[in-house]
């Protein structure tokens, strides 16, 4: 791809020059997490934050020595909300309603969130916000008489609830070739990032000035409301989205991301004719491999990293147009990896399996060492402690730049689902 006639946005690939990218630095929402809270919150432990925000630091030091443009999620966030009135009502109209706070305190938390500052507003969004926070704002009697909700619940109660998994920006959007979708996600505890990305993308000035396409707008894109229909039974998040090149999309059908969402997707890609093909990986259903990018990711054009106990057994299908936008000619793979091999247009690929025995294989997967991010053919982001595998990939001929994830990966995620890729390169 040209540098000259270069797109703002867009992904090309899963292995050529990443140049722009959105990350989350950890924050609030993850002082929010307490023995008693990580599970429904979907981490396996409480973090150190603070040695969590110098390991993250260091992740988004080695991407910019490697040029990489790099973008914070609430900085966008807060941005967004001080440029646009019209985001702030959005964004306060789609958090606090009846079924979220009951009647009494929606107007006095609207009024609320409409008159905070842009950067506290982003802050509370991600990180959260309790009853006695709010309380000390509005000093207002509808807690203590009016309201059923502010007279049975402690201070300590959330209106927002904090959103801790915001530091995976991988999953609440996904780019794909030249658009976004913006993804209904699995699980309760991630609806609100999905607000939070959208109105970035629908409302700051750097995306409103860019031209790219909307595949899956959770958001309404001239009003930026929420689609109540997306949630369900279709869900699919960012970590099961991976645009390969030569117009083909791989999609995990996993845990986390369903059937009914990956046609919706794929009839939107299909009649634009952003995509020819998508590789659809049918996996088992495991929180230890919730995400296709947790057994397989990409390091150079004809080399990946992948957890064999998993994709040895994936049943791949790859899907086509079919005769009119609502069908499609779906046929089975003989495998996941031959699927890929040919859609790469490679002989062979190159594949470097979780290191070690039986035992350190299941550990490292655990501690996600196919997880890893290229930042540019043959050039990956992985963690440290997966010392058998990073190994491997080295003596594959890929450079494996390491980083600490003591405290990141306990909400079971690496390099790949740390970074949401805004503008990445195709294939050469």
């Amino acid at each position: 791809m040209s540098e000259t006639i270069m797109p703002q946005f867009g992904v090309y690939s899963e292995i050529g020059k990443l140049r722009k990218v959105l990350v989350h630095r950890p924050d609030l929402s993850l002082k929010r997490l307490t023995p008693a809270n990580h599970d429904e919150l979907l981490f396996d432990d409480v973090l150190w934050v603070e040695h969590a925000q110098k390991e993250h630091d260091a992740f988004v030091t080695h991407m910019r020595d490697w040029g990489v443009q790099v973008f914070y999620l609430q900085d966008l966030l807060t941005e967004t909300l001080a440029a646009s009135s019209q985001a702030r009502e959005t964004i306060t109209r789609l958090v606090i309603t009846e079924n979220t706070v009951g009647v009494a305190l929606v107007e006095p938390l609207r009024a609320l969130l409409m008159s905070l500052d842009p950067e506290v507003l982003a802050t509370h969004l991600i990180g959260g916000l309790t009853k006695g926070e709010a309380r000390a704002m509005l000093d207002i009697s509808a807690f203590e008489r009016a309201s059923l909700l502010g007279v049975t619940t402690h201070d300590d109660a959330f209106i927002l609830p904090p959103l801790p998994n915001s530091l995976f920006t991988r999953d609440a959007s996904a780019w794909i070739y030249d658009g976004v979708s913006i993804n209904p996600m699995y699980y309760q505890a991630r609806h609100l990032e999905s607000y939070n990305v959208g109105l970035i993308y629908h409302y700051h000035t750097m995306f409103r000035e860019a031209e790219f396409n909307f595949w899956l707008p959770l958001l309404n894109e001239e009003e930026c409301r929420f689609n109540t229909e997306t949630f369900g039974r279709a869900s699919i998040e960012g970590g099961d989205i991976m645009p390969i090149g030569n117009k083909t999309l791989l999609v995990g059908y996993s845990e986390r991301t369903t059937g009914q969402m990956i046609e919706q997707l794929a009839a939107r890609l299909f009649a634009a004719g952003a995509v020819e093909r998508i590789i659809v990986a049918h996996m088992t259903r495991d929180r230890a491999h919730m995400h296709l990018d947790t057994v397989f990711t990409m390091l150079d054009h004809d080399a990946v990293t992948i957890y064999p106990a998993v994709v040895e057994n994936i049943r791949a299908y790859s899907m086509r147009p079919g005769d009119n936008e609502r069908q499609f000619h779906i046929t089975p793979e003989k495998s996941f990896l031959d699927a890929v091999a040919d859609a790469m247009q490679v002989k062979k690929l190159r594949v470097i399996a979780t290191g070690g025995d039986e035992y350190q294989q299941a550990r490292e997967q655990w501690d996600d060492g196919n997880n890893t991010v290229a930042i540019e053919p043959g050039v990956v982001i992985a963690y440290r402690k997966n010392t058998y595998t990073n190994r491997a990939m080295r003596r594959a001929g890929i450079r494996v730049i390491e980083i600490d994830g003591f405290e990141l990966g306990k909400g079971r995620g690496g390099g790949h689902c740390m970074t949401c890729p805004l503008l990445r390169d195709g294939l050469d």
